[in-house]
């Protein structure tokens, strides 16, 4: 079985990425579980793609092997160019934890009254140089209050309800947020790329 490294240190997202992927002849590798050395890794693309990209790219060459990266955030109208490529790292913070990055953003967002938000995800899958790319967004509204539990790794989940849906993120079940999520899409593509190859 060949062994494919999703090079991401986000259990919330990785565990999303296995359950699109199961039944495919592969041996999911989690980053956050590999003592790989990447202090110098910098991931400061300006788009989603870059990003994605280059987290592929890199970590492909350090482990040697099949790689698969995302790049994905959200979109606000009410905080428009605050977000993006930077979302976890925006407001509170990336060393924050869910629950204080979520209270920074909704307080920031309580006074709004334009909630529209799109989230998107950029998939890179790096083969022996070889390189493919697959896109995914979802837009929707950033809720008055959260709506569910927060997720691992994941706390605009617990907020954002997808356009045509009646419950948020967090509160679907994992096959239901994968047909409507920006990384279930992105994501769907890569398998069907894997199952068509």
């Amino acid at each position: 079985m060949q062994e494919l490294l999703i090079a991401t240190k986000n259990p919330g997202k990785f565990c999303e990425i296995s359950e699109i992927f199961e039944g495919l002849p592969f041996e999911l590798l989690f980053l956050g579980d590999m003592d790989v050395d990447d202090l110098d890794f910098v991931e400061d693309g300006v788009t989603f793609f870059e990003n994605a990209r280059k987290k592929a790219r890199y970590f492909s060459e350090k482990v040697g092997m099949l790689a698969l990266a995302e790049d994905s955030g959200i979109l606000v109208d009410a905080l428009e160019g605050e977000l993006g490529v930077r979302t976890r790292r925006w407001g509170a913070g990336e060393t924050a934890s869910d629950k204080e990055w979520i209270e920074y953003f909704m307080k920031k967002m309580e006074r709004e009254v334009n909630r529209g938000a799109k989230f998107v995800c950029s998939a890179c899958l790096i083969d022996g140089g070889k390189e493919k790319y697959f896109e995914g967004e979802t837009s929707g509204l950033i809720t008055e209050k959260l709506m569910a539990p927060l997720q691992p790794g994941l706390p605009l989940s617990s907020c954002f309800l997808p356009e045509g849906c009646e419950k948020v993120y967090a509160a679907l079940s994992e096959d239901e947020k994968n047909l409507v999520s920006h990384r279930g899409k992105a994501i769907r593509a890569v398998r069907s790329f894997f199952e068509t190859d």
